[in-house]
C-alpha cells in the first residue's frame, strides 16, 4: 500500500467537459441554471471522497461568433460563490473552489466573500486565482482592451498579498500601486484559518506567482514528459520563497472515458467525436491562441505561424507544439482541443485508466488530479464507480475523508 495518497478534484462545467457534451442523448442541456443537476454531481463526488470541487468562472462568453446551441449550453450557468453557497448546505466533506479574477475584482470584496464562504461550509472554501486572458471579459468591464500579461500579474501579486493579509489577520491598513485598504475583514477567521489558495498559470510569471503562494496549482500537460518538467519546475521554485515541496499540491487536469472495456470506451469517445462542429471547434480553439481568424485559414491545413500572445501564454505554447509534434491539421487540432481543452485525455477500463494516473502520481509528475468528466452526469458516475475503487485498492486513494476541512483533505497546514 502507497503511505502518499492523490487528491482528486471535480472540475464542474454544465453538461461536460467535452464541446459536444450538451448534444450527447443524455445530455442535461439546461444543466448550467439547475441547482439539482450541480446538487447532484456534488454529492456523487463526495460519496465518492474527492477533495474538492471547482467551478471556473468567465465573466463574459467564450466564443464570439459561434452557434448559438452551443454557447448556450456551454457558456450559461450560475455565478460560481452563489452556485457553491448553495453547495455548502446540501454536502458535508467536500471543498468547495471556485475561480475569481483579479483583473475584474477588488482585494477587500474577494477577500470577505470567500471568507464567508469558508464559514458558512465549515472551512470548506477555496479561491482559484486567475488574471483573466481574454478580451471578450475586458469588453465587459470598460476596459480598452485586455491589458499585458507583465501587467495582469504585476496587479494579482500585489491583489493577493492584500488578500492574504486580511485572511490571516495581519495588520490593518495596505497602500500600494493598485490597491489602498484600510480596515480589517469584519468576517471572523473560519475553522481551518484561511481559504486555500489556488492558481491554474503556466507561464513564468503564473509558476512564480503560485511558489509565493498557492497551495494547490491546476495545469495542463498531454504527456508525462510535459506534466514531469512542470512539477520539478514549480516545486523547484517553492524554496526562494522559504517553502516546502509538499507545501503545494499540483493537479493536472485530466479527461477520462472509462468503460468494461477499451473497445466500449473508444466508442463512447468515437460517438462524442462525432457531435462536434466544426465551426465551435476552431472558435474554442482560437479562442484559447488568442487569434480571430483563424476561420480564415484552410482547415485542413496546417496551423499557421502566430505571433507571441498576451493572453494564455502557457496554453498557447502547449498546442502549438501539440500541432507541430503530431503533424495536425486546424481541423485535426480543433477536434482534439476541443475535447478537454488542452488536458490530457484518457480512454480505457478502469484498470488502465488506473495504471495512467499511477504511473504520473508515483512518477513525480502530478500530487493528484483535477477530474474532468466528458458529460455529466455519466462520466462523473463511471469514474466514481469505476476508477474510483480501482484506486482506493490499490492505496493509492483514501476511502474515507481524514478530517472536515478542505486543508485536512489536502494535507496542508493551517495558516498561522
Amino acid at each position: 500500500m502507497s503511505a502518499r495518497q492523490m487528491k482528486l478534484g471535480l472540475f464542474l462545467w454544465a453538461t461536460g467537459h467535452h464541446i459536444a457534451a450538451w448534444r450527447h442523448p443524455d445530455a442535461h442541456v439546461t444543466a448550467g441554471i439547475d441547482i439539482d443537476h450541480y446538487i447532484q454531481l456534488a454529492r456523487t463526488a463526495e460519496a465518492a471522497k474527492f477533495d474538492m470541487v471547482f467551478c471556473e468562472d468567465a465573466a463574459g462568453l467564450r466564443e464570439a461568433n459561434v452557434n448559438i446551441a452551443s454557447q448556450t449550453s456551454r457558456s450559461i450557468g450560475l455565478e460560481p460563490i452563489s452556485l457553491l453557497s448553495a453547495l455548502a448546505v446540501q454536502t458535508e466533506r467536500i471543498g468547495l473552489v471556485s475561480t475569481a479574477s483579479t483583473s475584474y475584482n477588488e482585494p477587500y470584496g474577494l477577500a470577505r466573500m470567500f471568507a464567508s464562504l469558508d464559514n458558512l461550509s465549515g472551512g470548506r472554501a477555496g479561491w482559484n486565482l486567475v488574471t483573466s486572458a481574454s478580451p471578450i471579459e475586458a469588453a465587459n468591464f470598460g476596459s480598452t482592451g485586455l491589458r499585458p500579461h507583465a501587467d495582469r500579474y504585476e496587479r494579482a501579486r500585489e491583489f493577493a498579498a492584500v488578500v492574504t493579509g486580511l485572511w490571516h489577520r495581519k495588520a490593518a491598513g495596505h497602500d500600494g500601486q493598485s490597491f489602498s485598504v484600510r480596515d480589517p475583514l469584519d468576517v471572523p477567521p473560519s475553522p481551518q484559518g484561511a481559504p486555500v489558495m489556488v492558481q491554474a498559470g503556466a507561464s513564468d510569471d503564473g509558476k512564480d506567482l503560485a511558489a509565493r503562494t498557492a497551495d494547490v496549482v491546476f495545469s495542463a500537460a498531454q504527456t508525462f514528459e510535459e506534466a514531469k518538467a512542470f512539477y520539478d519546475d514549480l516545486k523547484g521554485r517553492l524554496p526562494a520563497y522559504g517553502r516546502q515541496p509538499d507545501d503545494v499540491k499540483i493537479m493536472p487536469g485530466v479527461a477520462p472515458i472509462v468503460a468494461a472495456t477499451k473497445a466500449e470506451a473508444q466508442a463512447k469517445y468515437d460517438a462524442l467525436q462525432e457531435l462536434i462542429p466544426d465551426d465551435v471547434a476552431v472558435a474554442l480553439l482560437s479562442s484559447y491562441l488568442s487569434i480571430s481568424d483563424l476561420q480564415r485559414y484552410p482547415i485542413d491545413g496546417p496551423l499557421p505561424e502566430l505571433p507571441e500572445s498576451e493572453g494564455m501564454k502557457s496554453r498557447q505554447v502547449l498546442v502549438i507544439e501539440q500541432a507541430r509534434r503530431d503533424g495536425l491539421s486546424i481541423r485535426e487540432l480543433a477536434r482534439y482541443f476541443a475535447g478537454a481543452r488542452g488536458h490530457w485525455r484518457v480512454v480505457g477500463t478502469a484498470e488502465q485508466i488506473a495504471d495512467e494516473l499511477q504511473a504520473r502520481f508515483e512518477g513525480g509528475a502530478a500530487d493528484g488530479f483535477n477530474v474532468m468528466p466528458s458529460w455529466f452526469p455519466g462520466e462523473l458516475d463511471a469514474f466514481a464507480t469505476l476508477v474510483v475503487p480501482e484506486l482506493q485498492r490499490r492505496g493509492l486513494f483514501r476511502t474515507d475523508y481524514e478530517g472536515r476541512t478542505l486543508r485536512e483533505h489536502l494535507g496542508l497546514r493551517r495558516p498561522a
